[in-house]
């Protein structure tokens, strides 16, 4: 079993489409590196050689490709200098609304979180 910057590859898919169960590797990223180490992307994981997965691993390394917890971490330290300048993206981030432009008054639940009903915060008359 093919294993790479601590992610086991799925053993029955292609070789193209495994790499991408990797964070930080896409479709075009794994098609890059395949033909520059010219492995066949038809072949499964599990028939990849020791020596393809090494060559794999050192590609991804002397190219700078960020994988897995590096590239998070990375993520992350973007965000928070983002945050901690104050700009929009940032103050976006802190509140948890949508960063992109994206319109707020009928969509973006996924970012904002399940719905509150309106009674509950409205004052009750004694």
């Amino acid at each position: 079993m093919a294993r790479i910057a601590g992610v086991d590859l799925p053993a029955e898919k292609r070789v193209l489409i495994g790499l991408t169960s990797i964070y930080g590797i896409g479709k075009p990223k794994s098609k890059e590196i395949l033909e520059a180490l010219k492995i066949d992307e038809s072949i499964r994981c599990k028939n990849l050689t020791e020596e393809q997965v090494r060559n794999i691993k050192d590609y991804c390394d002397t190219h700078g490709i960020l994988l897995e917890g590096d590239l998070k971490k990375k993520v992350g330290l973007d965000i928070k200098a983002l945050t901690d300048v104050g700009n929009y993206r940032g103050i976006r981030h802190r509140k948890g609304l949508p960063v992109r432009g994206q319109r707020t008054h009928s969509n973006a639940r996924s970012h904002k979180g399940p719905r509150s009903s309106g009674a509950s915060t409205k004052n009750k008359k004694k």
